[in-house]
């Protein structure tokens, strides 16, 4: 096996990136960054922290994130299992790493920053849906943006729907909790009660 366990090595094997690779990172949101952004409904958010490193899913109709300005994004925490794997890692290391997917599109998004939380009621508010505001708020410092090409999408054929898998070929969400539980938690009554469940607790 050839290891590859220097930046050197790396250099020689993949040679220089190409001027497009380089010219497309901003250290704001520029104006056609923002338009990506904005419509975007889901992004996986990475962090690290001392047990180590979690990338969680976020999504939402509208837009993911709120564009503050050019340097700030805003991202409501809606209700969910109350890990906070994520939020924990944060309040420790507040580097966090964005990827933006628009659907359709084959264009992806990065946006590295470093993150703060709060429960300003006067912000809780602002993100409220339907009477219910998140539990708090992330606001985002944004330190590089970039698009990533669609290369990887191409490849996956996300988009293609004659590609989607049928999801009653996967071991479902109470299947995989029974097995892990021996049958304490999950089984075919939580997928069955799943989705009146979720739609109670969205926001």
């Amino acid at each position: 096996m050839s290891l590859i366990t220097s930046v050197e090595q790396l250099d020689a094997l993949y040679g220089q990136p190409g001027k497009a690779s380089l010219v497309k990172e901003a250290d704001r949101i520029t104006p056609e960054y923002r338009r990506l952004i904005e419509a975007s409904p889901f992004m996986a958010l990475a962090t690290s922290g001392p047990e180590g490193l979690d990338c969680s899913p976020r999504g939402e109709l509208g837009g993911v994130v709120h564009v503050e300005d050019d340097r700030t994004l805003m991202l409501p925490d809606r209700r969910g299992n109350n890990r906070i794997d994520s939020l924990r890692n944060i309040i420790r290391d507040p580097r966090i790493a964005l990827l933006f997917l628009i659907p359709g599109s084959g264009t992806t998004l990065r946006v590295n920053g470093r993150a703060q939380l709060s429960a300003d009621a006067a912000l809780l508010a602002r993100f409220a849906v339907d009477g219910k505001p998140p539990r708090s708020v992330m606001t985002v410092a944004v330190e590089a943006v970039y698009f990533q090409c669609s290369r990887a999408v191409v490849r996956a054929e996300l988009w293609n729907p004659a590609r989607h898998v049928d999801s009653k070929a996967l071991p479902s969400p109470g299947r995989i909790l029974a097995e892990m539980s021996e049958a304490r938690v999950g089984g075919e009554a939580y997928d069955r009660e799943w989705p009146e469940r979720a739609r109670k607790s969205l926001w």
